[in-house]
């Protein structure tokens, strides 16, 4: 994508203006009517292209080539030229994205810096892309927990393929990064990844912005669907989308082509598409708020992200990248995380996940005046945890049980929390809380508290009794 490719039906013209650029060191080729330049464009799109807007003998004149190559490669940069140019041609070339236009008979001069002008602002552009694809696909998923394993494992399957995947899981638990690491290891890495946020765009401008739309006024305007061809397309929280919208989105899945709004032509579009849920969709089809077509359209591959509460074991080394992440974005200190401080975050909860662990590791961070080690006494305080007094401070519910009761119940998510913190292994809980293996599955069972498999880890949780009959 170096090369100039010059449309003129004026062979004179056209090889003049070859020689001129290849005296320029620019390579180029040559076509003479509509065929030979579409014909040329789809063995492999030039760097630029200078189309004569009036074509002899040829089934589309310039504005027609335009917009196709405007609705096909987006990034060719294209230099109308035309011996009868008058105002409203050059106005209407403009709005169809045209770079600029050119009459003639022109200045080689003008020419030239026109060309220079347009490759560079071509160049920037690609550049830039380039640099925003390696700044989200930088940072790489982060654990070793064994939910984290099993996700992971799952994601390496589907990257080499072009299966549509669903990732369910709680606000906040990563699915985003999740979407990002299957595009970055796919064969689409070097390609637009798209995100579109369906519960953050008007109901009544979402086809707008996923179609585009032309008008008279302000020519075409490309939509995020269009911005994704040939990469991936990533639908954010896909159940917040309007119920009209998602007939439509199915209408694309099925055909990859689309109309913009306004428009009458057919935008052909390559995509991988990727979508999130933090809702049960079976719930939402129940309820009439999400078409069960597109469900299955869209679900052909689930995976599910797991919670942070899911995966405690990885909450040190979360807690460390993000600290290295705001070093490097922000200049904050650099710092680690002290042992009491790791116990303490393994124990709290996280309604947020891995967000809000980001959240207050940043807060942290900037609240903080050392660069010595973070200490447990940073971090926010919950129930039940220590004053600075050293006092265990109830909650109002556990300081109205009598002491058998409250013992057990504070035993009871002590427990919990503990075998939690360590994904399920009971031999490294009850080395922490100082107590034989036997004696704590002895105090478990009379607790009522068993472990079960989720998402690939040991998780801890209540003995539910069964119903009575």
């Amino acid at each position: 994508m170096s090369d100039i490719l010059i449309v003129d039906d004026e062979r004179d013209i056209r090889e003049l203006v070859s020689d001129i650029l290849e005296d320029e060191g620019y390579s180029t080729r040559l076509a003479g009517n509509s065929d030979e330049c579409m014909a040329e464009i789809n063995s492999e799109p030039p760097g630029l292209l200078i189309l004569d807007i009036w074509l002899k003998d040829s089934r589309m004149d310039g504005i027609d080539i335009l917009k196709s190559v405007k609705r096909d490669n987006p990034d060719v940069p294209v230099v109308i030229i035309s011996g009868h140019g008058n105002i409203e041609i050059a106005v209407a070339a403009i709005k169809q994205g045209a770079y600029d236009f050119i009459e003639k008979p022109f200045n080689i001069d003008q020419l030239m810096v026109v060309i220079r002008r347009a490759m560079e602002t071509s160049r920037l552009r690609r550049e830039n892309a380039s640099l925003k694809r390696k700044e989200v696909t930088s940072s790489d998923m982060i654990g070793k927990s064994a939910a984290f394993r099993t996700m992971q494992s799952q994601l390496d399957k589907v990257t080499k393929s072009n299966g549509r995947v669903m990732l369910s899981g709680p606000a906040g638990s990563g699915k985003e990064i999740a979407a990002r690491y299957i595009h970055a290891h796919s064969n689409r890495a070097n390609a637009p990844f798209v995100t579109v946020n369906c519960a953050g765009i008007e109901p009544e401008r979402v086809e707008e912005v996923l179609f585009g739309r032309e008008s008279s006024e302000r020519g075409i305007e490309s939509g995020l669907l269009e911005e994704a061809h040939g990469g991936v397309v990533y639908f954010d929280e896909v159940a917040d989308m309007p119920l009209g919208t998602q007939s439509k989105i199915l209408r694309v899945l099925v055909d990859q082509q689309f109309q913009r709004v306004g428009g009458s032509d057919k935008v052909r579009v390559d995509l991988r598409v990727i979508s999130s849920t933090n809702r049960d969709l079976e719930a939402e089809i129940a309820a009439d708020r999400f078409r069960e077509e597109l469900y299955h359209r869209l679900n052909v591959v689930p995976i599910a992200v797991p919670s942070l509460e899911e995966r405690r074991e990885d909450i040190p080394v979360l807690a460390q990248h993000f600290i290295e992440m705001c070093n490097e974005s922000q200049g904050l200190a650099m710092r680690e995380v002290s042992e009491e401080a790791v116990a303490l975050l393994q124990t709290m909860t996280w309604p947020g996940n891995v967000r809000q662990l980001k959240n207050l590791i940043e807060r942290v961070l900037i609240l903080g005046d050392g660069s010595g080690p973070i200490e447990a006494k940073e971090l926010p305080a919950e129930e039940e945890k220590a004053d600075d007094t050293g006092r265990v401070v109830l909650s109002g519910a556990l300081a109205t049980l009598p002491l058998r009761e409250a013992r057990e119940a504070f035993e009871r998510e002590y427990l919990l929390t503990q075998i939690n913190r360590f994904g399920g292994n009971i031999s490294r809980t009850a080395s922490f809380v100082g107590m034989e293996r036997s004696a704590l599955h002895r105090k478990l069972k009379s607790l009522g508290v068993v472990t079960s498999n989720k998402s690939g880890a040991r998780v801890a949780q209540l003995d539910e009794p069964e119903p009575a009959e």
